[in-house]
């Protein structure tokens, strides 16, 4: 894949008269890989900031809107299908951004399912975003804000849809859950509060039980596939807080 042109030389030049600059969108995509949550980026290999890690996107063209934009980019990254939420976050405007000429940035938030094996190129991979390496310009900042984000969506509606499987046990989307928000969750609080606000119900199938025995684990799925606010004023919060 070429690099994205925003980094290397192609800026719009600036006059008096008519100041142009370039619009470029970013996506902080998400999802939970081996029981933590991990941000997908890709490896500069080209000036500026060589080597440094980033989020996927490039320029947004002069016939496309920002949506069609984010998706167009990502594609070159991963399998936009696979992408079960997508959102826009935040813009930044700070004219320093970026060392090579004024770009402003939209990022769209992006979430993909734990199940999900999307192809990734090879200078592509997922990195915890509790431990991101070194990230190129504000690309830091933007993951951070994309993990505050969705942790404050779990709390009023139901996008964990995009996090978890099609079908689950209460214990594998608890799973998802603390590995999204970063304390521990009570299953069966979560549980209850998730059928009473019709999040979730209950399907027909259920695990079999492990060597020791014991009853097996009903199945759940979402009720929706879609963003839905389910309780406007809820708050999720760590265990004695």
């Amino acid at each position: 894949m070429s690099e994205n042109p925003s980094t290397h030389g192609s800026i719009p030049s600036v006059t008096n008269a008519h100041p142009t600059f370039a619009h470029e969108v970013l996506g902080v995509v998400l999802s939970v890989r081996e029981g933590a949550l991990s941000a997908l980026l890709w490896r500069r290999g080209l000036p500026p900031q060589r080597r440094s890690w980033a989020l996927p996107g490039g320029i947004v063209e002069a016939d496309e809107t920002l949506e069609a934009s984010i998706r167009r980019h990502l594609a070159a990254k991963v399998d936009v299908d696979q992408v079960a939420h997508l959102e826009q976050l935040e813009t930044r405007s700070d004219p320093a951004r970026h060392p090579e000429g004024r770009v402003i940035a939209t990022a769209f938030l992006g979430v993909v399912a734990a199940d999900a094996s999307p192809s990734l190129p090879a200078d592509t991979r997922w990195h915890r975003v509790d431990d991101l390496p070194k990230t190129a310009f504000d690309h830091g900042g933007l993951v951070n804000a994309g993990r505050v984000r969705l942790r404050a969506k779990l709390s009023y509606t139901n996008v964990a849809f995009a996090l978890a499987p099609p079908t689950f046990t209460i214990s594998e989307l608890r799973a998802l859950y603390v590995a999204a928000l970063g304390y521990d969750v009570d299953p069966t609080n979560l549980q209850r509060v998730l059928v009473r606000r019709e999040v979730i119900t209950a399907t027909t199938a259920v695990s079999r039980p492990g060597r020791s025995g014991g009853r097996p684990a009903a199945h759940f799925c979402f009720r929706s596939a879609g963003l839905v606010v389910t309780d406007p004023f809820a708050v999720l919060r760590p265990p004695g807080a």
